[in-house]
């Protein structure tokens, strides 16, 4: 049952979690440079982006439609939303409506969709063929990720994401393998979803990754800018909550929140650090090659089913 307490706990999240997001693509990138041995931008370059753009006049094209105006906001606010939904420092979902697997996954659909047709409707070429790669990355990932999630849920019985993390942490799942095969598919779409090498360079401003966001400028780009950033911080916590729930609080209680907080605060950086040694240990590669590649996750994810029927 959905109680105050619950809905604050939600809230909290969300904002801490929107607050920190800048603060963490501004490790990854120091991370980057650290390993690149070169000075590289500082850990709160990101804040001082943002404050930067929100001073700028904002521009739209004269071609563009409601889609391209509103896709900054319906994009953080339905990254928001998500992050109040998903089990960080509890092991229960703070907001259950929004907790349950098919509408996180629902609602991702939804900002990669603005995301994409904003592109579209901002007259730009440039920024069509940008939104159209969005379309194809969904096609290719969300698979990998809806599969090893439904296979979590089978495992624990429930779509609950605070009840499959529960069932994981305790050791109540009908198969071990199989919960390791759909932890590491689900890794595999996660890193993908990140943007990073070898199919991204997130610095790229002239990648076809930043093609959606050609137009923008000023207060629109800082939202732009500040939602991704949130949303790379909700799917590793998404990956966190379900599948590494360990230290995070069985009940709300004040020192087992704050307890819950400071372990998801290093798993996160943790995982951030690994995704940054991993990034600079690959190559670049063609993004036509990208559905070879993604056939990697669909095995796994359905290797992970597999186990699940056999019972191994």
């Amino acid at each position: 049952m959905l109680t105050f307490s619950h809905l604050i706990l939600g809230l909290f999240q969300a904002l801490l979690l929107l607050a920190a997001a800048p603060l963490i693509s501004g490790l990854s990138r120091m991370i980057r440079a650290k390993l690149h041995t070169r000075h590289g931008p500082g850990l709160l370059q990101d804040y001082r982006d943002i404050a930067k753009l929100l001073t700028r006049q904002d521009l739209t094209p004269p071609n563009s439609g409601f889609a391209f105006r509103a896709m900054p906001a319906v994009m953080l606010t339905t990254v928001l939303v998500i992050a109040m939904g998903i089990p960080m420092l509890t092991r229960f979902t703070p907001v259950a409506p929004i907790g349950d697997l098919i509408t996180v996954i629902y609602l991702f659909a939804l900002a990669r969709f603005f995301f994409s047709l904003s592109g579209i409707d901002s007259g730009s070429s440039f920024s069509g063929i940008g939104g159209s790669r969005e379309l194809t990355m969904g096609v290719l990932v969300e698979p990998v990720m809806m599969l090893s999630l439904f296979v979590a849920a089978l495992l624990a019985g429930s779509t609950n994401l605070g009840a499959i993390g529960t069932a994981i942490a305790d050791g109540h799942v009908r198969s071990a393998t199989a919960t390791v095969i759909a932890a590491l598919s689900f890794a595999y779409a996660i890193y993908i979803e990140l943007g990073k090498l070898p199919y991204d360079m997130a610095e790229a401003e002239q990648e076809l990754q930043e093609g959606p966001l050609t137009e923008y400028s000023g207060p629109s780009l800082a939202l732009i800018k500040w939602a991704m950033s949130l949303k790379q911080a909700v799917v590793v916590a998404w990956f966190i909550g379900v599948f590494l729930p360990f230290g995070s609080a069985p009940e709300m209680t004040f020192f087992g929140l704050l307890f819950g907080l400071v372990a998801f605060a290093i798993k996160l950086v943790l995982i951030f650090a690994a995704v940054g040694v991993v990034e600079n240990s690959v190559a670049r590669v063609r993004f036509r090659l990208t559905p070879q590649h993604s056939w990697v996750g669909v095995g796994a994810a359905s290797l992970a089913f597999v186990f699940y029927l056999v019972g191994l």
